[in-house]
């Protein structure tokens, strides 16, 4: 495992290169599969996560599309301190697992089918169904909902009995 440590001016040393690094190598090192770790060059604290995440702050904010859109990192802020917590690391872990074994399926497809399937089609379903399940993971607020807001933005509402009240009868 390679170990990079962090300095107090910020700066990352690859101690089996014996050089510094910075955040774009550590993405390739990402993106090459290598292992590594960042440890605090003091206390020896793991900061590998604090890299990552930064790494993954600037792919968003330099334009490379967004994974994490407003309402996903949302979702997520929902889930700490939430009882399924936990179930839902795992689950984002095995649906980005599922996701990259598809994705070579996916790609032979588009391929085979270039003008016959729109892929951008194929790409909304997956997406959907990853939705759906997603939603089923989704904490409920004490007003019984996601956040406690339905999809128009009004705060759910229990749905109306059979007959209808709406002009102001009694319903009998």
């Amino acid at each position: 495992m390679r170990i990079l440590r962090k300095y107090t001016n910020r700066r990352l040393y690859d101690t089996s290169r014996s050089c510094y690094v910075t955040l774009e190598d550590v993405k390739q090192l990402v993106l090459s599969g290598e292992t590594f770790q960042v440890q605090d060059s003091k206390t020896g604290n793991d900061l590998t996560r604090n890299i990552l995440l930064q790494i993954i702050s600037e792919q968003e904010a330099e334009g490379h599309g967004t994974l994490l859109t407003n309402q996903v990192l949302q979702q997520l802020i929902r889930f700490y301190g939430d009882s399924m917590q936990g179930m839902m690391s795992q689950y984002l872990e095995q649906s980005i697992a599922a996701f990259l074994e598809h994705q070579d399926r996916i790609r032979e497809q588009m391929q085979t089918m270039m003008g016959a399937a729109n892929p951008l089609t194929m790409m909304g379903r997956i997406a959907d169904q990853n939705m759906a399940v997603w939603n089923m993971f989704a904490p409920r607020t004490a007003e019984g909902g996601e956040g406690g807001e339905a999809k128009s933005g009004q705060p759910e509402t229990e749905a109306p009995a059979k007959s209808d009240t709406s002009k102001g009868g009694s319903g009998q």
